[in-house]
């Protein structure tokens, strides 16, 4: 990432992104190929009044790169749906669309992932951008301690089962599901996903995508997918009680399936697949474990701010046994720089709770145990909660306790009384 590309974005103290004198088509050329080079995730077009705000999502929060006066604005939404497909003169209506597109220099092809709302002003656009041909994370590199990372690596040896991921939106499930499957991949065993879209092609792994237009349904998808004979299943997420029947099926029947679900905890994901009407005792015996997860930024080791704490020695004492002895001394804080734009930060690590499924947890969970009783065994086994596991990465120096408040809500980085 460059410092160029960023300034306006992280300091303000550059004028933002001037594309008014140009085509439809080449500020929306100009926004995109700005939103790649700052390793964004999704740009946003956002219809104003008078004009059209461009935005993007970079490093997990939200900063505006151009303001559009209103006529080129709305020419260059209609550029962009033109380009994904979808229909020009809808504008009453949500849509989605598709674009493949490739940078002006030539060196980076983007999937764009589009939706549209109306609002009340207009149209706004929210695009992913999916840079193909960028590495597949390595679960070594997610932010796993080495503990959890034993773990995870253990689940990932079952030869059946279910394994469910959980977390907020962008907070790193898809990178954790693709790295698993990665770890997987290698040419033993049939891999079948479903998907909602299909975010990265990968090699070896047979890919299918929902598609609401023609009725095409997660369960829909899921029973057909199970006639391929597969060993390993992805389902991008449970969402209804007749997927999460599959699945639990699928996961005692002899397939290794992965999954997605909403849910705060690790904990608490079981509480989400029985809300969803699965039976306790099935899920019981299909559940392998849970990994609960969210992003941090990470400080930018050039110019992170360091405060000694030999004035409070017991700062991390809660998390000692998994620190070395030149770790937790010292407290870091964001300062910024021209390696990091100004930011203070300088890329993002998950935040993990990883529960693997004993059998007294499997008994809490097929007697229908309260949450907090399931994760309290958890506890009791070693699992490091958000608040520990959060606590290890600030003792590290590598996030600060500020970018922590803001990512992990206070309920999980308490003390319970």
């Amino acid at each position: 990432m460059s410092t160029t590309a960023t300034e306006a974005l992280a300091t303000r103290k550059v004028p933002l992104m001037d594309v008014s004198k140009l085509t439809a088509e080449k500020a929306v050329t100009k926004l995109i190929d700005y939103a790649v080079s700052l390793g964004a995730s999704d740009l946003f077009l956002v219809t104003n009044s008078k004009d059209v705000t461009a935005q993007v999502r970079h490093l997990g929060t939200i900063g505006t790169v151009s303001i559009l006066p209103g006529e080129l604005g709305l020419k260059a939404i209609s550029y962009i749906k033109a380009n994904a497909g979808m229909n020009l003169s809808e504008k009453r209506r949500p849509m989605d669309g598709r674009w493949i597109y490739n940078s002006e220099d030539g060196d980076d092809t983007v999937d764009l992932r589009i939706n549209m709302i109306p609002t009340i002003h207009g149209e706004d656009l929210a695009m992913r951008l999916l840079v193909r041909g960028h590495a597949l994370f390595d679960i070594a590199n997610l932010g796993f301690t080495n503990e959890q990372l034993s773990a995870v690596s253990d689940l990932l040896e079952s030869p059946s089962g279910l394994i469910l991921v959980t977390g907020p939106t962008g907070s790193g499930k898809t990178a954790t599901l693709y790295a698993s499957l990665r770890k997987l991949n290698t040419g033993e065993r049939k891999i079948n996903t479903i998907e909602d879209p299909i975010e990265y092609d990968v090699d070896g792994i047979r890919q299918s995508g929902t598609n609401a237009l023609i009725g095409l349904s997660w369960a829909e998808l899921l029973k057909s997918v199970l006639r391929q004979s597969p060993d390993v299943i992805m389902i991008g997420e449970v969402r209804d009680e007749e997927t999460a029947a599959i699945a639990i099926r699928a996961a005692n029947s002899g397939h290794l399936v992965f999954a997605t679900i909403h849910a705060a905890t690790a904990a608490g994901a079981v509480q989400s697949m029985r809300a969803l009407g699965v039976n306790p005792h099935f899920l019981s015996t299909a559940l392998r474990g849970v990994i609960a997860q969210r992003l941090v930024r990470t400080l930018c080791p050039k110019c992170r701010m360091s405060f000694d704490l030999s004035d409070a020695p017991h700062t991390f004492d809660e998390v000692r046994p998994w620190l070395g002895a030149d770790e937790g001394n010292t407290l870091y804080a964001p300062r910024g720089c021209d390696a990091c734009a100004n930011l203070g930060y300088a890329g993002r690590t998950g935040v993990f709770e990883v529960m693997t499924i004993s059998k007294t947890i499997r008994n809490l969970i097929s007697d229908g145990t309260p949450t907090r009783q399931i994760h309290d065994q958890a506890m009791k086994e070693n699992m490091l909660d958000f608040r520990q596991a959060a606590l290890l990465k600030v003792a590290r120096g590598l996030t600060s306790t500020e970018e922590v408040f803001r990512v992990i809500p206070t309920e999980h980085l308490l003390l319970d009384d």
